[in-house]
C-alpha cells in the first residue's frame, strides 16, 4: 500500500495550491516537474519559497540511523514534525522501527501511506477514533499501534469503545515528567492502579512504559537522568510483578530532540527483563534540524564526538523595498516562516544581477514579521538591493513544515530533485 500511495503522490498535479512553485508548471505531475530538475533560482520559482537541502537531509537521516544503532536503540521518529509520508518512508528505509504520532488524524495519514508500526504518544479516548483504530487492526494483521494510558478513567473509556474488537490494543503506561508537567501519571502507585485497570479488561494489552523527558521541570542532565531512571525502575517493578507475562517484547520509550543522549545513557542500564526490551527513541526534529532553537538544544552539542546535525531548511525571499539605508523589506512573513521559537535569521544574499550568493554577515537582521513581510535592519555597509534574494535560516522544524504543502528538495547547486508533500 505504501508504494502505491507514494506513487499517487508523484502523480498529483501541480497548481495554485502549492505556493512558490513555477506558474508554468501548472498541470504537470509532481514527478514530471521533478524530472525537469529545474533550478530553484532560474527555473521560474516564485518567492517566497521554502527549500530543503538534499545533502543535509540525507546527512541527518544517516546520522540518527547510525546513532540509534550505536546505542542499541529502536527508533520511531516523531512524524508530527514533518507530516510528510515521503520522509516517513525515508526514515524507515534508514532503519526506523516505525513512526511516532500524536493524534488519530496523523495516524490516518500514516496508514494511508502504508506505515505499519505507529507509536501514538497520547492517550486516545475518542470513541470514533478508537473504533477506526480497531478496524485498522482487524483489517491488517501486520499493523501495530501502541498508545499511552494515563488514567483509570481513560482505560474505562477505551474499553467501552473497543468492546468486540478483533484484537486488543497495545498500551504503555505514561509516567509524568514531574508535578506541573504535561500529561502522564504522577506517582508509581497511580501507575500501578492504571496497570491494574488495563489488566481488568480484554480490549487492552499492557506492553510497557513510556514518557517524555522534555517536560521535566527545570530540566538539566541530573534531573532528566533521574526521571529516566524512574521510568526504567517502573518497567522493572511492573515486570517483577508479572504485569508483562507472556509478552514477546517489553516497550520502554522516551526521547525528544533535546535529551536523547540522556535516554541513550540510561536505557543502556536497563537490566534483563522477562522478555527482550524494545528501547524506543522518538526524536523527530532531527530530520530537518534548524538554525535556532534546536541548534542550541541538540544533544550533539554535549557529545560532539558523535556527530552534528545540519540545518536543512532555507526560506528564500526577495527584497521588495529599501526605503532607507537602515531598513529593507523582504516578501516573506508569518504566513511563510516559523517564528514561534525565534525570528528567522538572514544567512545569505543572492545578487539579483550576477546571481552570486554571498554570506550576509552580521549586517542584516530580521527585526519583525508582518503577515507577508520580513522587516530587515541593515547596518552601514550592508549590501542588499531591491530584487536580491535573501536566504533565511529558520527556528522550529515543526512549524516550518506546517506552513508549506509541497517543498522543493534542492541540491547545493540549486537543482530541485524532488518534492516533499505534507499533510497537516
Amino acid at each position: 500500500m505504501g508504494v502505491e500511495a507514494l506513487a499517487r503522490l508523484a502523480a498529483e498535479r501541480v497548481d495554485h495550491r502549492f505556493k512558490g512553485l513555477p506558474p508554468d508548471a501548472d498541470g504537470l505531475t509532481v514527478r514530471e516537474l521533478a524530472d525537469q530538475r529545474r533550478n530553484l533560482f532560474t527555473g521560474g520559482f516564485l518567492t517566497p519559497v521554502l527549500a530543503l537541502s538534499a545533502e543535509r537531509l540525507e546527512h541527518n537521516l544517516a546520522l540518527m540511523e547510525a546513532y540509534s544503532e550505536r546505542h542499541g536503540l529502536a527508533f520511531a521518529p516523531h512524524g508530527k514534525t514533518s507530516m510528510a509520508p515521503r520522509l516517513f518512508w525515508r526514515q524507515i528505509e534508514r532503519g526506523a522501527w516505525g513512526i511516532t504520532l500524536a493524534v488519530p488524524h496523523q495516524v490516518r495519514v500514516a496508514r494511508e501511506f502504508g506505515i505499519e508500526r505507529v507509536f501514538l504518544a497520547n492517550e486516545v479516548v475518542d470513541p470514533a477514533a478508537l473504533r477506526w483504530i480497531a478496524a485498522e487492526l482487524a483489517a491488517d494483521p501486520s499493523f501495530r499501534l501502541v498508545c499511552y494510558v494515563d488514567s483509570v478513567r481513560g482505560v474505562e473509556l477505551m474499553d467501552a469503545a473497543l468492546r468486540g474488537s478483533a484484537r486488543p490494543l497495545d498500551v504503555v503506561v505514561e509516567l509524568a515528567a514531574g508535578d506541573g508537567a504535561r500529561t502522564g501519571i504522577r506517582t508509581e502507585a497511580e501507575c500501578a492502579a492504571v496497570a491494574d485497570a488495563v489488566a481488568g479488561v480484554e480490549t487492552l494489552r499492557l506492553v510497557g512504559v513510556a514518557g517524555y523527558e522534555g517536560e521535566v521541570p527545570a530540566a538539566d542532565p541530573e534531573r532528566v537522568g533521574a526521571w529516566l531512571r524512574r521510568l526504567v525502575a517502573l518497567a522493572v517493578a511492573f515486570d517483577e510483578a508479572g504485569r508483562f507475562a507472556g509478552l514477546e517484547e517489553i516497550v520502554v520509550s522516551a526521547g525528544g530532540s533535546a535529551w536523547f543522549d540522556a535516554v541513550a545513557e540510561v536505557f543502556s542500564e536497563i537490566p534483563a527483563l522477562s522478555a527482550p526490551v524494545l528501547k524506543l527513541l522518538r526524536s523527530g526534529a532531527y530530520v530537518s534540524h534548524d538554525a535556532g532553537h534546536y541548534r542550541r538544544l541538540t544533544p550533539f552539542n554535549r557529545v560532539p564526538e558523535e556527530g552534528a546535525l545540519e540545518p536543512a531548511f532555507r526560506l528564500w525571499a526577495q527584497v521588495v523595498s529599501r526605503p532607507s539605508p537602515e531598513q529593507a523589506f523582504a516578501n516573506a512573513g508569518k504566513r511563510d516562516a516559523a517564528y514561534d521559537l525565534g525570528l528567522p535569521t538572514v544567512e545569505v544574499v543572492r545578487d539579483a544581477g550576477s546571481g552570486e550568493v554571498r554570506d550576509a554577515g552580521d549586517g542584516i537582521t530580521v527585526t519583525g514579521l508582518s503577515d507577508q513581510h520580513a522587516w530587515l535592519r541593515t547596518e552601514a555597509g550592508a549590501e542588499v538591493s531591491v530584487g536580491d534574494w535573501v536566504g533565511l535560516g529558520l527556528s522550529h522544524p515543526c512549524t516550518s513544515f506546517d506552513k508549506w504543502k509541497l517543498i522543493p528538495v534542492v541540491e547545493a547547486d540549486g537543482t530541485v530533485v524532488e518534492y516533499v508533500r505534507t499533510y497537516f
